[in-house]
């Protein structure tokens, strides 16, 4: 990092919790675990409690549970 460079411009560390995350390094975003697209943590609304990653958006986290999970693809609703 150069002397320009806060951590408002780095990767965040998060823990990801039930309905909230708690903030381990700042940083200004977190990386999809799917896509690889940086996320906004003012924007961060997806994760898994259970992996520890974030998603960028709902269908990226319903594809990453399915990828992960292949028994809920048969699963009748």
């Amino acid at each position: 990092m150069n002397r320009f460079e806060g951590p408002r411009s780095q990767e965040a560390r998060l823990r990801y919790l039930d309905g909230d995350f708690q903030v381990l390094s700042p940083g200004a975003y977190v990386v999809c675990a799917v896509s690889g697209e940086q996320i906004p943590l003012d924007e961060l609304k997806y994760w898994s409690v259970a992996r520890q990653e974030p998603y960028a958006n709902g269908l990226l986290s319903y594809q990453r549970e399915l990828e992960c999970n292949p028994a809920l693809r048969s699963r009748k609703g």
